[in-house]
């Protein structure tokens, strides 16, 4: 089951999302952090999110187990100036190494983009490590790709590596 997460609920779901994250780094995709991320490290992250749920300029997605435990999660930045309101960043999708390979991913993003579409954003952007499973999942599922950046961040062992940028205009029928 996947579901947005309220301000009311995100606290309680802060656990699984850094056990999440920690398995994330662990298994080697570039989401922002170093390894090793401890659990505590990961939940801190998670903590400093709260501000923006309670405001509403980020929202967050899990995906679930029929018990709760977190399996996946995805999330989308929406813009606040004047001249952005129509656009959103998808950040920070993670699937659990124990549910990959199941179409987990691809639920998650087209989770975000319809709720994007729900909040009348109508341009989506993102970042990913090119070559990696998250950069074939975005071409396959129709976003288009704008440029690539040599040594644009380190993977979690800190090695520079190129990174893909891409956008998606929804189309009406996403709308």
């Amino acid at each position: 089951m996947i579901r947005r997460l309220s301000a009311d609920d995100f606290a309680a779901c802060i656990p699984g999302l850094a056990d999440l994250l920690v398995d994330t780094v662990d298994s080697g995709a570039s989401v922002g952090f170093l390894a090793p991320l401890s659990a505590e490290a990961a939940a801190v992250w998670w903590r400093a999110q709260g501000v923006l749920v309670t405001e509403g300029s980020l929202l967050i997605w899990v995906a679930e187990t029929p018990d709760g435990g977190i399996t996946g999660t995805v999330s989308l930045v929406l813009e606040a100036k004047g001249n952005s309101r129509h656009r959103a960043a998808l950040i920070k999708l993670m699937v659990h190494r124990r549910a990959r390979r199941r179409g987990l991913a691809r639920q998650l993003l087209a989770t975000a983009e319809r709720g994007a579409a729900d909040v009348a954003r109508t341009l989506l952007i993102l970042d990913t490590e090119t070559d990696s499973d998250a950069d074939r999942l975005y071409r396959a599922t129709g976003w288009t790709c704008f440029g690539i950046v040599p040594d644009y961040a380190a993977d979690p062992s800190g090695t520079l590596r190129d990174c893909s940028f891409f956008y998606k205009q929804l189309s009406a029928a996403e709308r």
